[in-house]
């Protein structure tokens, strides 16, 4: 996470490809352009989210024409290619044209697409916005004082906070009648399947049967088994395998764990049966896998 400083004018092209960035405004205006859709202007305390990989602009307004751009894994260039060599770092997290510039931006980047996460990221438009007055976001002077701390642990408090922000923005975005929630996100405000989703996403590893997870939240099979479907849009069975298996993607992509160790801790007897069903339905062998993602 980083704080972007810039005196107007100013434009950044962003082509990094990640997943997913926010921009939370702290000080002046700026718009987000993206080379297709419609371009959001945001003000302090406004924030966006962007869903990658596809480009977009940051600016003081949507004519001023980009000074530098960013590419996959943060690097920076100008845009005819030439190496910024540094020249807008101006100290610990901090990037831009003047450090006491009157448009200050907090800049996270997700760099990598998890199977959990993506079930999210699907749901989401490519640019999307909150407005202060629809939000509060009580993180922002949290934030804009850890972001120049140089201390130990200060990379994981970030990407905690980060982490906060997201899912505070996620919770006021979906709330909204615009937003499209996925159904299993929408299903968690039920008084039945939400505590099935809750139990299943908390503790994979449990050898959940429809039968166990009935009497968890107080109904029958039959009547569980009906209200999940209707409301996520699969059966229990079939939800809890698709989540076993997303988490056994991540972790391959994320951990040195063996397949064994993987398979215990997302519900699998052994490796035979996490690869199995692995395969069926990713098509590529756990191995394959973490290859590929490596």
């Amino acid at each position: 996470m980083i704080r972007a400083c810039f005196e107007p004018p100013w434009a950044v092209r962003v082509e990094d490809r990640a997943p997913l960035t926010v921009m939370l405004m702290v000080r002046g205006d700026a718009w987000i352009v993206p080379d297709t859709g419609e371009r959001v202007r945001l003000r302090a305390g406004d924030l966006a989210i962007a869903r990658g990989p596809a480009p977009y602009t940051c600016a003081d307004d949507p004519g001023t024409a980009p000074q530098a751009l960013i590419l996959p894994g943060g690097v920076c260039s100008c845009p005819d290619g030439r190496d910024l060599n540094g020249s807008m770092d101006l100290g610990v997290r901090t990037w831009g044209d003047r450090l006491d510039g009157s448009t200050v931006v907090l800049i996270g980047t997700y760099q990598m697409e998890g199977e959990v996460s993506g079930r999210l990221l699907e749901a989401l438009p490519p640019l999307l916005s909150l407005t202060d007055d629809v939000w509060q976001c009580p993180l922002t002077p949290l934030l804009m004082e850890e972001i120049v701390r140089d201390e130990p642990g200060k990379e994981v408090v970030l990407d905690r906070l980060l982490d906060l922000l997201v899912i505070a923005a996620l919770r006021a975005w979906f709330s909204r009648p615009e937003a499209e929630p996925p159904a299993w996100y929408a299903a968690l405000a039920d008084p039945v399947v939400g505590r099935v989703l809750r139990l299943v996403q908390e503790d994979p590893a449990h050898p959940w049967t429809v039968a166990s997870l009935a009497t968890k939240a107080g109904v029958s099979r039959a009547a569980l088994a009906r209200r999940f479907t209707d409301l996520v849009g699969e059966p229990p069975m079939t939800y809890l395998t698709g989540w076993r298996l997303a988490l056994a993607a991540d972790r391959l992509r994320d951990t040195d764990d063996t397949l064994d160790a993987i398979a215990r801790q997302v519900g699998y007897g052994s490796a035979f049966a996490l690869s199995s069903a692995f395969k069926r339905v990713y098509g590529v062998s756990p191995q394959e896998h973490r290859t590929r993602a490596a």
